[in-house]
This record gives structure tokens, C-alpha cells and sequence, in this order.
């Protein structure tokens, strides 16, 4: 069996246990567009790969596109095949006009996973060959051009990095679950290649999220390594200004946890400061006027007029208000949310079953819903809460941060109903606070 770097390594059997086959991704229809490429058809790329994009309905011009990237081993790769499904990270592209774009790299479980999660190999390629056929699939031949945000866990997460450091100009911002590009020689891993970090990657803003038992707390294991492989690409992005910084999960090994809680927020910031107002423009600098840090591995951040170390030896936060979701996120991921979610729409009864549509809460996603009838709470969707690996949530979770499949439906079944009777009922968003929508 073929040894598999540090940021390739994933629990197998927990993954496999809850993915569908290759062969049975979500079927799509508008808003969602696939596009499959058998191995090498699009260049170097020795494996087969899906792409499958959403694009937010009424959007005329995308301004943008969010990349959420799986890691490496076959479950994770057939975890991607959901990821343009998650309502969460639609809330957050669709604010941008953006389009929610995820991956699922057909790579068997023991094959050598740098031959995707190193864009080199083809992948970056190929990537970028699936935007022009999207496009022109979707109708929006934008997508071929528009700057993208980067979320990668794992060996996704050296392939944002990668793309990140290939192509500056191109991406808002990168955020790194675990997973980082290695930048200086490693003698434990001398097949994997190195990059050089360009000047224009210096104005990207990263964030570097290793979990705790990663090798900051958990000293030994199968992912020890993560957490000095972070310690050196932050250090030589930061050394140089880059606009970098450290969050680390205080209750996770290699799963994803609540990250998508602070994630969400902080891409937020970074595509509402950087996105240019007119397709075509550059990319707008990053603003620092508001820079928080925070020495590594602290929990305080520090205002520039707060800070007694140079700001070049401590970790990077954009704003205040990140800083301070930053702050309860190292604590205890529990960041704090004052804003009901929207409400469900469309509201529709066939017979004794209810289905309806629903957008997410931006900061904390959706829970669950409660059905009601005759004002009287009647049942709640899901039955039971999902997600093991951090926060209950209505879509249930897989280890790489994507829904859960097959995919949960709307719909709720009254089998008290009486026929011929009517009713009224009513449908109620709870977001992962506890906070109910109208």
C-alpha cells in the first residue's frame, strides 16, 4: 500500500460508510450544471473529475466563484459530489453574486493523491477548463474569467494553496482546513514539490485552520504533522507581509468541525473588500487600516496600537469584528449570532405532504424546521439532529464540510391528517443558535 502524505490521511471507513458512488452524484437541472472529464481528456490530469457549479437564481453577471475543494482518499473525493448543494455556502455566494463551484477528483483510495491536489498534475488545468465549459453550459461565459475564493481541507487545501501561489491575480482570498502547499524542501517528504511564494500572492488574505489534535496538542499520531507543516508556510508568507493568520480548532482532529462558522464570516469580509464592482478590473487591495493580531497560539487579539511585538511576527486578522468571532472560535467555536434566519417560502401541500423552500442563515446556517399545524407543532425536519462532526445541522454533515448524502428534502409527511379536512400550517426556520425565522 502506497504511503500517503500528511494531508492526504482522512478516516476511510467513517467517509465511505455515508458517500454515494461515483456513479450516483446529485442529479442536476438549473441552477446546478456538471461537466465530466475522463482521465487526461483535458491534459496531465491522470484521473476521471466531476465539476458541478450553482449558479444563484435572478443573477445576471457573476462577479465571482467559490471554490469548496474535498480532500484526498476516496471518500473524501465522492464527498465533493454534494458540495454545490450546501445551503450555507449558497447564502454566502449568492450575497456576491458569486457561483458555489465543488469538485469530486475520482481518486482510488490508495492512489497517489498529488497527482490532483497539485494543481501542476492537471488539475489547475483542467479546473480551469471546467469554467469555460460551465460557462457556456449555464449561460454564463463569465465564469471563464471571474476572480475566485479558495476553501480546500486537507489535500484540498494544497490545492487552493497551490492555485493561490500560481494565481494571485486571480483569487480573493484562501482559506486552509488542515491542508497547506509546501513552500520550503521537507526531507520526511522529498517527492512532494516545493513552490515559491511571488510577491503578488502577498496580498492575498489566507487563513491557515489546523485542528488542535493536528500536532498542537496531539503531539503524535497520523496527523501530527499538520500542524508544523501550517507553522512553516504561515511563517514564510508572514515574514514577507503577507496577509496570513492562524485559527486554530480547539475541539477537532482532521474533520472539519464548526469551521464553516468563522470560514463563512471571514470570506465574507474578503470578498465584500475585494471583489471589483465592474467584471474585467483587478482584484481591490485588500484594506488594513482595521488589521487585528494575535501573537501564535494566543487566544487575545490585539488592535496595531495594541500589539508589543512587530506585526510581522504574529498572526493576521482583517477586521475587529472577525477578530472578535475570531477569539470565541479559539475558545470554543461557539461563535455568537443575533439574526433569525429568512423564512421559508413556497409553502405547498399535496395531499398529507408538505414541501417548501428555504434560504440558510449566512452566519450560522439552518438547524432544522418545525411544521405546524393549526398553530399547534406537529413535527420537526429532521426527526433527529445529524452532523458528528460539529454542530447539528439540517443537511447533516460529511468529513470534508459538505451535505450529507443522499441529499435531505424538504418535505414533511402529516400522517394524522384527516381527508377532506383543511388545515393550516405554517413552516419555521431554526438556525445551529437556536434562533427561529418568522
Amino acid at each position: 500500500m502506497k504511503q500517503l502524505p500528511l494531508f492526504c490521511l482522512f478516516f476511510a471507513s467513517v467517509c465511505n460508510a455515508q458517500n454515494p458512488p461515483y456513479d450516483s452524484p446529485p442529479e442536476v437541472e438549473p441552477p446546478y450544471y456538471r461537466i465530466r472529464y475522463e482521465a487526461k481528456e483535458t491534459g496531465d490530469l491522470i484521473f476521471p473529475v466531476q465539476y458541478t457549479v450553482w449558479i444563484p437564481e435572478g443573477v445576471k453577471t457573476l462577479r465571482g466563484i467559490i471554490v469548496h475543494q474535498h480532500g484526498c482518499g476516496e471518500g473524501s473525493c465522492k464527498s465533493g459530489q454534494t458540495g454545490a448543494w450546501d445551503l450555507h455556502w449558497q447564502a454566502l455566494a449568492e450575497k456576491h453574486d458569486c457561483a458555489l463551484f465543488a469538485a469530486s477528483y475520482e481518486q482510488p483510495q490508495d492512489a497517489d493523491c498529488q497527482m490532483w491536489c497539485d494543481p501542476r498534475n492537471g488539475s489547475g488545468k483542467a479546473f480551469q477548463q471546467s469554467l469555460s465549459d460551465l460557462g457556456e453550459q449555464s449561460g454564463h461565459p463569465e465564469l471563464a474569467e471571474v476572480p475566485w475564493a479558495l476553501w480546500g481541507h486537507s489535500g484540498g487545501g494544497h490545492w487552493a494553496g497551490g492555485m493561490t501561489l500560481l494565481y494571485p491575480e486571480r483569487t480573493v482570498a484562501v482559506w486552509h482546513r488542515s491542508g497547506v502547499p509546501l513552500v520550503e524542501e521537507n526531507p520526511d517528504r522529498p517527492s512532494i514539490k516545493t513552490y515559491t511564494v511571488p510577491d503578488a500572492a502577498l496580498g492575498v488574505p489566507m487563513m491557515c485552520n489546523p485542528g488542535t489534535k493536528e500536532g498542537v496538542t496531539v503531539k503524535e499520531g497520523r496527523f501530527a504533522g499538520v500542524w508544523p507543516s501550517n507553522k512553516t508556510f504561515f511563517n514564510a508568507i508572514r515574514k514577507k507581509g503577507g496577509l496570513i493568520g492562524i485559527a486554530v480548532d480547539p475541539l477537532s482532529a482532521h474533520e472539519c468541525g464548526n469551521q464553516r462558522y468563522l470560514a463563512i464570516p471571514w470570506l465574507d469580509v474578503c470578498l465584500t473588500a475585494r471583489l471589483p464592482e465592474k467584471q474585467g478590473d483587478a482584484l481591490r487591495a485588500m484594506p488594513t487600516d482595521d488589521s487585528h493580531f494575535a501573537p501564535i497560539l494566543s487566544k487575545k487579539a490585539l488592535s496595531r496600537y495594541q500589539l508589543s511585538m512587530l506585526p510581522e511576527n504574529a498572526m493576521w486578522l482583517p477586521n475587529k469584528d472577525i477578530a472578535n468571532k475570531w477569539m470565541r472560535y479559539v475558545e470554543d467555536t461557539a461563535i455568537p449570532d443575533k439574526t433569525p434566519p429568512p423564512a421559508p417560502t413556497d409553502l405547498a401541500v399535496d395531499g398529507k405532504k408538505l414541501t417548501w423552500k428555504a434560504k440558510s442563515d449566512l452566519e450560522s446556517g439552518i438547524a432544522r424546521f418545525y411544521i405546524f399545524r393549526d398553530g399547534e407543532k406537529i413535527g420537526t425536519v429532521p426527526e433527529k439532529d445529524t452532523n458528528r462532526f460539529g454542530r447539528p445541522v439540517f443537511q447533516g454533515l460529511q468529513y470534508s464540510d459538505t451535505p450529507a448524502a443522499p441529499l435531505v428534502k424538504m418535505e414533511f409527511v402529516d400522517k394524522s391528517a384527516e381527508e377532506g379536512k383543511k388545515y393550516e400550517y405554517r413552516v419555521v426556520s431554526e438556525n445551529t443558535v437556536g434562533l427561529q425565522s418568522d
